[in-house]
């Protein structure tokens, strides 16, 4: 997969192929990374790509023509691209779409700073993502959320090819709790079932410790999921345990 990002400091997003699973995807030929700064199409002797807003107001936007031509330029060196704007005006970005964008074969993220982008750029832009309801200095820091978490999912990157379809989100629930050496610590001891090798004992407190968290934690989460018999049975008795005083961590 082939990732560019559009940018005015090349050098921060670079960071994120150095270390983890990036760099690894990187390493092993899953992912290619590069960066173009928007400045060397400024067309000016100050490397300047941004102007006051018409209308009035404070800030300034990031011009047309040095954007398209970055685009261009983009789209000539990677090959066929999915062009995403990262906006605080955009979609949430999940990890439905994190698998989305990674099964595609090129990415051009553009990293908005100021007050934004010209909208006559628009037509060229195939989506606009924002990780978050809060503000940002630029887009820097999201496309570098975007490219790690793609990275992990491309194949052959991660060690175990089951790691990606466990974790938080990949089924649409939190992840359930974790446990490792020893099997007692500070007196409190890793839950029996974990350690009774009854692999379908194992799997069925694990999707109800991933239910149960998603209940708690993110009971959002489970408005925009269709739950299987299975799935709700094991709510059902989440539910009533709480009702009646138990965890249910001793099954």
């Amino acid at each position: 997969m082939k990732i560019e990002v559009l940018t005015l400091f090349p050098e921060l997003v670079e960071q994120v192929a150095k270390f983890g699973m990036p760099r690894v995807a990187v390493e092993r030929g899953a992912m290619q990374l590069s960066t173009r700064q928007l400045r060397d199409y400024s067309g000016n002797r100050w490397r300047r790509v941004d102007e006051r807003t018409f209308g009035g107001g404070p800030g300034m936007v990031i011009q047309a023509e040095p954007l398209t031509q970055a685009i261009e330029a983009a789209k000539a060196s990677i090959g066929p691209a999915k062009v995403v704007s990262l906006s605080p005006q955009g979609e949430r970005f999940d990890q439905r779409w994190a698998e989305r964008l990674s099964a595609e074969p090129g990415l051009i993220l553009i990293c908005g700073r100021y007050e934004g982008i010209d909208e006559r750029v628009a037509p060229q832009i195939d989506l606009e993502l924002s990780v978050g309801d809060f503000v940002l200095s630029g887009g820097e820091l999201p496309a570098m959320v975007i490219v790690d978490s793609i990275a992990r999912l491309l194949p052959g990157v991660l060690g175990h090819e089951a790691s990606a379809a466990s974790d938080s989100f990949s089924n649409g629930l939190l992840d359930h709790p974790h446990y490792s050496r020893p099997e007692v610590w500070r007196g409190e001891a890793v839950p029996e079932v974990l350690m009774s090798g009854d692999h379908a004992a194992i799997r069925r407190w694990r999707l109800k410790q991933g239910l149960e968290r998603t209940l708690l934690r993110r009971p959002d989460l489970l408005n925009e999921l269709k739950l299987d018999a299975e799935q709700l049975k094991l709510l059902r008795e989440i539910v009533n345990e709480q009702l009646h005083g138990q965890d249910g961590r001793s099954e």
